[in-house]
């Protein structure tokens, strides 16, 4: 057990198989050596095995907070989600806002590890301290947003007041290899598949009901002080400041005009790095600024919702009316993200920005990754051009009203083409030859961050421990924003250093677990003495860094016991010399993967993308059988 503050020493064992709930304690030191959240959700992941089928009765799928989360700490409203990925078959952690990492805290709980498959379809119901298995049967099948509405009639609760609820749709209960986790707010914890892993299990939502009783911090002098040197810090930033810096006012999707203008936005499955190249090269009517966030803002926007204790309100509520298949419908929802604008939009070769509204609200309806999505769709219109989905039927690039149905299709798997594509970039381009047409790395597709612009991002996708991510070290702050110093975005020397400092400092804010956009404002300094004042710990920035690179190291071993090495660390071919170059700013330019690699893995210490055994015993990491390989070691020579 442990009494570091924070936590709340409750951790629930849910056996869906034996339809059973135990509980357990943190333990002290696992507390201290990965934080929580993220850092203990793969501990207890890695214990369960390496070798687990991702969608069998044996994959732990670990609902996580941290010591931070659900606090008065600033934007601390987030949960992890950790499990063996069905997408790309590695370790897997995937966060969303709103209130449910607050009202599991508040309802006793530091986390909830799921393992087995129920016999029939069942949700969580979770209450002061207690967990109780419910039938939902007569949920299975539904859409997310009728199940949430179900739900809170039936457990007489209010989202927004005492209600909480993580659910799947159609594409988590079919299989789709990147279904997601919703919640109430159309929240995702999108990424890695994870939802597809809750179907697996036949659990249909997790619901949480409970009031607000934020945790004490230990130490409220020392809380206080970073507390407020956090908020400061928030306040001043250009990027954060409520309702006047570029996030708060525009949401992620400030982003959309500043990739079209650094010529780093992949456009139509990355052929272009930008609108305006695509628009010049074949005459098409496309713009970036349609689906930007200044343009939504001004025309479709209609509220501006927020995580438990944040200030800045990225969240940016929109409602269109658009005509589909000569239907008027009328769509509100969250959220009009970057990511999704980008993958359902410009690389999917149109900018439809009401479609796009309407595209947003399907996936998250169904259940299904926009980014990963949007990807997919722009992976088969590529196919098709090339004839390599005749016998599926195939799509047409830009066509917006089909995209809007087939991401029905593929969470039902209706048909032969929404089938295929529902397995995800890895298997379509395995079972079509179809390599050369997917922007994937480890089987997990890319985001709107172009590599031959941005090249952080290049090293970043290829060596992120869950598949190609922007969020596992957001390089993009120091290239596009200048946080914590500008750097070109150009330059490929010293990238491979910056994102692995990157990578730790996110894996110590998911693990807090506290959101992203604050490392906007704050630094390490902020981070250690909220920490300390909350958990009562005096650890330095040094050993919270150390925390940090101990998580990533733990994940990286884990995808090394199953078979992931440095030759898994690359990136789609069009953005490597002898590619695809880019246009515009970034004409002529490649990703020089290989140059960054040989600087990050000196960096990390690692031989050849592998944790030697030297590293881990350095971190203290004692768990596992070790990776078998020295720091000695010479990567193997390359074939000729």
């Amino acid at each position: 057990m442990t009494d570091i503050g924070g936590f709340q020493d409750h951790v629930a064992r849910i056996d869906l198989s034996e339809e059973s709930v135990g509980y357990e304690p943190i333990d002290d030191e696992d507390a201290e050596k990965y934080i929580g959240a993220r850092g203990l959700g793969v501990k207890y992941v890695f214990e369960q095995g390496p070798d687990v089928d991702p969608l069998g009765p044996d994959n732990l799928l670990a609902f996580m907070n941290g010591p931070l989360s659900g606090t008065q700490t600033t934007m601390s409203g987030r949960i992890a989600v950790c499990t063996k990925s069905p997408l790309t078959g590695t370790v897997t952690d995937s966060h969303h806002g709103g209130w449910s990492g607050a009202r599991l805290k508040w309802a006793g709980f530091d986390g909830l590890l799921v393992e087995g498959e129920a016999d029939e379809p069942v949700y969580a119901y979770i209450e002061d301290g207690e967990v109780e298995l419910r039938d939902a049967s007569h949920l299975w099948g539904e859409g997310f947003h009728d199940t949430r509405d179900a739900i809170e009639e039936e457990v007489e609760g209010a989202y927004g007041k005492n209600l909480s609820i993580m659910g799947i749709g159609p594409g988590g209960e079919n299989g789709v290899k990147y279904a997601c986790i919703m919640n109430e707010d159309d929240r995702a914890s999108g990424r890695g598949g994870t939802g597809c892993v809750m179907g697996s299990k036949n659990l249909k939502a997790i619901v949480i009901k409970s009031g607000t009783k934020m945790p004490k911090p230990a130490d409220k002098e020392t809380f206080m002080e970073g507390h407020q040197q956090a908020m400061q810090a928030i306040q001043e930033s250009e990027v954060t400041a409520p309702n006047e810096g570029g996030l708060s006012m525009y949401g992620t999707n400030v982003l959309m005009n500043i990739g079209e203008e650094m010529d780093g936005l992949p456009t139509k499955n990355g052929r272009y790095t930008s609108t305006e190249s695509m628009r010049d090269a074949e005459g098409v009517d496309i713009d970036a600024e349609r689906v930007s966030g200044e343009n939504v803002r001004e025309n479709i926007l209609v509220d501006e919702p927020t995580c438990h204790s944040c200030p800045v309100a990225c969240k940016k509520e929109v409602e269109v009316t658009a005509m589909h298949k000569g239907e008027e419908m009328n769509v509100r929802t969250e959220s009009y993200e970057y990511e999704s604008a980008y993958a359902l939009g410009p690389n999917s070769g149109h900018t439809e920005r009401d479609d796009i509204a309407l595209m947003i609200d399907r996936c998250n309806d169904m259940g299904v990754d926009t980014i990963d999505t949007g990807n997919m769709l722009a992976m088969a219109m590529e196919m098709t051009e090339e004839g390599k989905l005749e016998d599926e039927g195939g799509l047409d690039w830009g066509d917006s009203e089909t995209m809007i149905e087939m991401i029905e299709r593929i969470a039902h798997r209706e048909d032969d083409l929404a089938d295929l594509l529902a397995e995800g970039p890895k298997r379509v381009a395995d079972r079509k030859d179809a390599e050369e047409n997917s922007l994937a790395v480890k089987g997990q597709t890319i985001a709107a961050y172009d590599p031959r612009c941005m090249k952080g991002m290049g090293i970043g996708y290829a060596t992120s421990n869950r598949g190609a991510c922007h969020l596992r070290g957001y390089t993009p702050a120091a290239e596009i924003l200048g946080i914590p110093e500008k750097v070109d975005p150009y330059e490929y020397e010293g990238k491979g250093e910056l994102t692995a400092q990157f990578q730790d400092l996110h894996a110590i804010s998911d693990s807090f677990d506290i959101c992203k956009f604050n490392a906007f404002a704050e630094g390490i300094e902020e981070y250690v003495t909220q920490y300390n004042g909350m958990t009562g710990r005096d650890v330095t920035e040094d050993e919270l860094l150390q925390a940090g690179e101990r998580v990533y190291n733990l994940e990286r071993y884990y995808n090394n016991l199953v078979g992931f090495d440095g030759s898994d660390d690359s990136l789609p071919e069009r953005f490597l010399e002898d590619g695809i170059p880019g246009q515009g700013a970034s004409e002529g330019e490649y990703c020089e993967l290989e140059e960054m690699k040989d600087e990050y893995y000196d960096h990390r210490g690692w031989v050849d993308g592998v944790v030697p055994d030297e590293k881990l015993d350095e971190l203290g990491i004692d768990i596992g059988p070790g990776t078998g390989v020295s720091a000695g070691d010479s990567p193997a020579p390359a074939d000729d």
